[in-house]
């Protein structure tokens, strides 16, 4: 089966992690690669400000050390994408964060991008990653629901504020595909997409479809 995909979600919900694990259920096949989701222990219950981003990277950085040499891959599992950059110079793995997945997955699929997040605050530090991605010129709009990561178990609720907002980014502002700004809203992703007849990514389904393929592909033997 290979090296195992490692997706370490930084924050210490069990809840977000199981949400996590069963969403990229489909991903995973017989001959592997594994698919391992990990919660963060000393990261915070959600991580919703950039002191909350700032705060996991050192022990993230610790983690992914401790699983480096059974890794194949690593994905992390928050839409702020912490310590990226950091667990790159690190790691002799290839690491993949899910925003940057994100929103490189939307743009196959589209000409210009909306996300959907989850509170006005995290809107800023996603322009900010956007802007040094280079991808703002393929932007439409980065629009909140008003719910923390918590409130996402509220599943009416939380669908029906995603379809509003949703609805607003393609009809306002121009978007043909959808990133979900937060690795805790995969349930809601098919209902979204029927519901506004565009492309919805999920950054941690798009981030592990990648890795699982660098896995697969660096372990098979040329012809």
């Amino acid at each position: 089966m290979g090296s195992p995909v490692y997706v370490i979600n930084p924050n210490s919900s069990q809840t977000i992690t199981a949400a996590i694990d069963k969403a990229v259920a489909p991903l995973r096949s017989v001959d592997g690669p594994d698919i391992v989701c990990l919660s963060l222990a000393e990261g915070p219950p959600g991580i919703q400000s950039q002191r909350d981003v700032d705060s996991v990277v050192i022990p993230m950085l610790r983690k992914a050390s401790e699983l480096e040499h059974s890794a194949g891959a690593f994905v992390i599992a928050c839409f702020s994408d912490p310590g990226l950059h950091a667990l790159r110079e690190q790691s002799h793995r290839r690491v993949f964060g899910i925003a940057e997945c994100g929103v490189l997955t939307a743009l196959t699929l589209g000409q210009r991008f909306g996300v959907i997040a989850i509170l006005p605050t995290s809107i800023p530090r996603h322009l900010r990653y956007f802007g040094a991605m280079g991808v703002m010129d393929r932007f439409a709009a980065d629009l909140p629901i008003g719910l923390g990561v918590a409130e996402l178990a509220d599943e009416d609720r939380a669908l029906n504020r995603m379809v509003e907002v949703g609805l607003t980014l393609k009809d306002s502002h121009g978007a043909d595909a959808l990133v979900m700004g937060c690795a805790g809203m995969a349930r809601y992703r098919a209902a979204l997409e029927e519901a506004l007849g565009i492309p919805v990514v999920e950054p941690t389904q798009a981030a592990v479809v990648m890795a699982v393929g660098h896995v697969r592909l660096s372990q098979t033997s040329p012809s």
